[in-house]
């Protein structure tokens, strides 16, 4: 297995149930890696457990939490962070990931709440961070979220995520649609945002596609096509930091695996685009 730092020109697909035996079938040739949340898959038996262990045997993966929580003032779920270790640690593993959110306060409230942008707020999270990390005994990566309130804000945005990523000493997620629907939906300048992500930490990015409400006001759905806009930025992203492993997410109006391929085809051409003019400066 390769960690994810081996997998530098590499695209990947958030791997789904939904075409599980289509990909074992038929592997397609264009991904590098998968990536799935441990908690979809952790308790599963049967028939759909073979099948992700063949896969896992076969291919590289990244896990990619949904409801650790890194945010809440509940208690850390430690023994939950324990399953997804023993998780990793099963299939071979090697990288961990989680949203800088909350989805839980007194239970779950299963959906991905902002953490306000305070300095207390930086403390709380970065320490919960460092604990998730000691029971792992490795890094893991925060991603920036998309948000549509900010309450009790005191900082910008890319403030309060860069003092958690220094804080905590974590890796990063970039998600490049959530930049750009943050964007569009708090009026900053989107590439401004990508130039202050501390690149020595850019472990991995996501892109995806979202729900437009109206033209100032975007929802991150992972319910659609990547846009032209978005697929700019990831190029812009490669410019400033060099091509680093990327995966498309598609959550809900999942189209055919063949769709879903030729977006992971557009990736990969954005990172070979990169890598002929980096030659060619080079020579």
């Amino acid at each position: 297995m390769k960690t994810v730092t081996n997998l530098v020109q590499h695209a990947g697909l958030g791997l789904r149930r939904s075409f599980l035996t289509e990909i074992i079938k038929t592997p397609p040739k264009n991904i590098s890696f998968y990536e799935v949340a441990p908690e979809n898959w952790m308790t599963l038996g049967g028939k759909l457990g073979k099948q992700f262990r063949a896969m896992t045997e076969q291919f590289d993966f990244i896990c990619h939490g949904l409801s650790l929580s890194i945010g809440s003032t509940d208690p850390l779920d430690e023994q939950f962070v324990k399953a997804v270790k023993d998780f990793m640690q099963q299939h071979q593993i090697k990288f961990y990931s989680e949203h800088l959110s909350y989805c839980s306060h007194q239970g779950h409230l299963y959906d991905l709440m902002p953490i306000p942008f305070t300095s207390d707020a930086v403390t709380h999270v970065a320490k919960r961070i460092q604990r998730v990390q000691d029971i792992l005994e490795q890094k893991i990566a925060i991603e920036n979220v998309s948000y549509y309130a900010a309450p009790g804000q005191e900082m910008d945005e890319i403030d309060f995520f860069n003092a958690v990523i220094e804080e905590a000493d974590c890796d990063v997620l970039i998600d490049i649609n959530n930049i750009y629907v943050n964007s569009v939906n708090h009026n900053y300048d989107a590439e401004t945002f990508l130039r202050a992500i501390p690149a020595s930490r850019v472990a991995y990015a996501h892109i995806a596609g979202h729900y437009v409400e109206a033209d100032d006001f975007l929802i991150d759905t992972h319910g659609a096509d990547v846009i032209d806009p978005v697929w700019t930025l990831l190029a812009k992203a490669y410019e400033l930091y060099g091509v680093f492993p990327t995966l498309l997410e598609r959550d809900f109006n999942i189209p055919s695996l063949n769709v879903l391929l030729k977006e992971v085809d557009t990736i990969q051409s954005i990172q070979d685009a990169w890598n002929n003019q980096h030659k060619q400066k080079s020579a």
